[in-house]
C-alpha cells in the first residue's frame, strides 16, 4: 500500500506554503518528469523549469500541467557559451564529452557524438527575475552543475534540498566531480542526505547476463540528496521546516529524519504534530 503524504496523516498547518521547486535541466527523459512531482500533483508546491534543448523543451510544454512553468533558457554563469547537442539528448552539455572514457563503454561513444553546436546566452540562477525563492533545486545538467552552483549562492542560502547528478568519474572534458559539489554545498549549509539512484556500467566487451546496460563494477554518477544540517534545525524557520518534512517524507520516504524535522516545528510552533506522525508510522508497521 502506498504511504499516504504526510499533509493526509497531519494535515495542513495554516502557516503551510507552497513550495518552490527549481528544476535545471528538465529533459523529461523517457516521458518521466522529476521525482518531486507528486508535490505539483497534490497542489504542494509550484515548479520551474529550465530546458535549453529546443526538442525537450517542446515536449515539457505539451505535457506541463497546473502549478508547472518552464523557460527555454540556458542555466549558468551568466557568460555566452557553446551548447552541445548530442545523438542522444540526455548526453547535451555545456561541455565536451570525454570520449577517453565514454568510449570504454558500450554505445556511450556514439551517444556522445556532437550533432551540432549552440551559442547560448546563459542567466545566473540568483539574476532570474522568475525564481523568488527556491526551497528545493533539481539540477542535472551533465557536468555544469558547479557552474550553477557558483552563481546562486544567494540562492542555494534558503534551500531546503539539492537533489543533484554527481559524476565519480568525468564523463565530460573539465568535469566537476562528487567531490567539488559536496564541498561546496558544505560551506552553505547543506549535507549528504542519502544516495537516490547509483548507476555503474559495464566496460566493454563484457555484458551482465546479456545486458550491456547492466553496472558490473565501474561506478560512474548517481543522484545525490543534500538537506539542511539536521542538527541545526532551530536555524530554519517553522515554514521551511514543514516544507523540508513534507519533501523527506513524500519524495524520499525518509521517515526518521521527517520526524526529527517536525519534532523541531513542534518546539518552534507549540504543537504536537510529530506525535501524530510517529503514531501512524507505528500503526502503519504493525500492519504490514
Amino acid at each position: 500500500m502506498a504511504v499516504p503524504s504526510i499533509v493526509d496523516i497531519i494535515g495542513r498547518p495554516a502557516d503551510l506554503s507552497l513550495i518552490n521547486i527549481v528544476d535545471v535541466g528538465a529533459n523529461p527523459l523517457s516521458g518521466a518528469k522529476g521525482p518531486y512531482q507528486m508535490l505539483v500533483d497534490r497542489g504542494l508546491a509550484s515548479l520551474v523549469g529550465f530546458e535549453p534543448d529546443p526538442a525537450a523543451f517542446d515536449r515539457l510544454q505539451a505535457i506541463k500541467g497546473p502549478g508547472e512553468r518552464y523557460l527555454p533558457v540556458a542555466v549558468g554563469d551568466g557568460k555566452r557559451h557553446q551548447f552541445r547537442i548530442c545523438a542522444m539528448s540526455g548526453m547535451n552539455s555545456l561541455l565536451p564529452p570525454n570520449f577517453d572514457l565514454l568510449n570504454l563503454v558500450h554505445l556511450h561513444g556514439l551517444w556522445a557524438q556532437v550533432r551540432s553546436l549552440v551559442d547560448v546566452d546563459t542567466k545566473r540562477l540568483d539574476d532570474l527575475a522568475e525564481i523568488e525563492a527556491m526551497d528545493y533545486l533539481k539540477i542535472d545538467i551533465q557536468g555544469g552543475e558547479m557552474l550553477v552552483f557558483e552563481n546562486a549562492a544567494e540562492k542555494l542560502k534558503d534551500c531546503l534540498v539539492v537533489h543533484t547528478e554527481v559524476m565519480w568519474v568525468p564523463m565530460y572534458v573539465g568535469q566537476p566531480l562528487f567531490s567539488e559539489q559536496e564541498l561546496f554545498l558544505r560551506k552553505l549549509g547543506l549535507q549528504v542526505h542519502k544516495f537516490f539512484e547509483m548507476q555503474g556500467h559495464v566496460l566493454q566487451p563484457f555484458a551482465v547476463r546479456g545486458d550491456v546496460h547492466a553496472p558490473l563494477s565501474q561506478v560512474f554518477w548517481a543522484d545525490v540528496i543534500f538537506i539542511k544540517d539536521i542538527t541545526r534545525l532551530d536555524r530554519l524557520r517553522p515554514v521551511q521546516l514543514l516544507k523540508l518534512a513534507i519533501i523527506l517524507h513524500d519524495v524520499y520516504e525518509s521517515f526518521d529524519v521527517a520526524h526529527l524535522v517536525l519534532q523541531a516545528y513542534d518546539r518552534a510552533s507549540n504543537t504536537a504534530l510529530a506525535p501524530i506522525y510517529l503514531a501512524f508510522l507505528t500503526g502503519a508497521a504493525k500492519a504490514a
